[in-house]
């Protein structure tokens, strides 16, 4: 399964999310920032950079398991959001922390442009079997 780009029919399309890489130890992925990722002062909402996080930690387990017989679903995620920002383009890179049988946790970090944190969130997944 090929992970990198945009993701048609997803809120990845509908929020321009893009993957820029993936691999099993580390996903980024970038959004741009500007008015349909916005709260309504402007800003960037704290949920879409919550759905940042989560899709990159979310490619990140997908990539560790396997996926004719598995899939990795969001458990828990929080965010502590550090920084403003209403334009531009923020990036998160998700690394694990520990990918067991049945969980996995991954921190994800938001940046801008800069380099200065916007968002750092930790995300754990629950692996499932279907």
């Amino acid at each position: 399964m090929d992970l990198v780009g945009t993701v048609e029919n997803t809120i990845h399309a509908s929020l321009g999310i893009e993957i820029v890489e993936a691999s099993a130890d580390k996903v980024v992925a970038s959004m741009p920032v500007g008015p349909r990722v916005h709260q309504p002062f402007g800003l960037l909402h704290g949920g879409a950079s919550v759905v940042l996080a989560e899709s990159a930690a979310s490619i990140g387990a997908s990539l560790n398991i396997d996926l004719s017989r598995q899939r990795a679903v969001g458990l828990e995620i929080n965010a502590n959001h550090l920084r403003g920002k209403k334009e531009g383009l923020v990036t998160a890179t998700a690394t694990p922390i520990h990918k067991g049988r049945s969980t996995h946790v991954w921190s994800i970090e938001i940046k801008d442009e800069a380099g200065k944190h916007i968002c750092v969130s930790r995300c754990t997944l629950a692996i499932i079997d279907i």
